[in-house]
């Protein structure tokens, strides 16, 4: 199969023999258009450099469901490495009594970008069950518990079209950039990505005229409506909030979790 899509391999033993004068010279050797690199699972990918004019064209990153659980409980740091900067994260020897879902959401909560797929013996299947979402999807007022946020906002950026028109109620933190037009505002919360030392923000973008009334890490409780916006900062479309209401709240000390 290799031979018959003209691909050569070349063994590496070693992470220092990917040196970039060492693969330039494998380059040449073989005067390649272009380089696969199948990268070791323990070797941690934000080591690797390029030689110059090289540079990466899609990160891909294949996952064994069968020992997920036991490789990600062990080896947060690594794996979180790995699926930070892949487009597509592909996980195979799954089955349908997995909690695929539950998997989705730890793989896109390092990664929200990422296109998750799951496969067994005879294809790809479906991560996504109704059932399993904590809140009532049909509610006049999705009332979102502290410990649901992260389940929400996972499942609102990859499926926003299920969301348009919602109303959401929430407790978040107010965060403002600079240059962010006065009556917006992100509401959301701290999240661990891989470990204590490595924290992301989880926020949409939220519009209301009361917004200059509020500053940044500031708590509040937003009830909120879900519309579907192209925003700059995301890089397409995706939900924004028109706040109804916004009242002052306690803090939530808590991480936010995943399910």
């Amino acid at each position: 199969m290799l031979a018959w899509n003209r691909t050569i391999p070349v063994v590496i033993d070693s992470q220092e023999e990917l040196a970039p004068e060492h693969m330039e010279e494998l380059r040449e050797e073989h005067d390649a258009e272009r380089v696969i690199i199948e990268y070791y699972g323990m070797w941690n990918p934000q080591d690797l450099q390029l030689p110059e004019g090289w540079f990466l064209h899609q990160q891909l990153m294949m996952v064994d469901g069968s020992t997920f659980g036991t490789y990600f409980n062990n080896m947060r740091s690594i794996f979180g490495n790995m699926a930070r900067n892949s487009e597509v994260i592909i996980c195979n020897r799954c089955d349908a009594s997995m909690d695929l879902a539950g998997m989705k959401r730890i793989f896109k909560s390092i990664n929200p970008g990422a296109e998750v797929v799951f496969e067994d013996d005879e294809g790809e299947l479906d991560a996504f069950i109704a059932e399993d979402l904590p809140y009532d999807l049909e509610a006049p007022v999705i009332d979102l518990k502290d410990d649901e946020y992260g389940i929400w906002f996972l499942d609102a950026s990859e499926n926003p079209d299920r969301y348009v028109g919602k109303k959401v109620r929430f407790t978040a933190m107010v965060h403002k950039q600079r240059r962010m037009p006065g009556d917006c505002f992100i509401p959301g919360r701290m999240a661990m990505n891989c470990c204590e030392a490595d924290m992301i923000f989880l926020g949409y973008l939220c519009k209301s005229p009361e917004a200059l009334h509020w500053k940044s890490r500031q708590w509040i409780t937003l009830t909120a409506r879900v519309e579907k916006e192209f925003v700059k900062a995301y890089g397409e479309e995706g939900p924004v909030l028109y706040a109804e209401k916004i009242e002052a709240a306690a803090p939530i000390r808590e991480q936010v979790t995943f399910g």
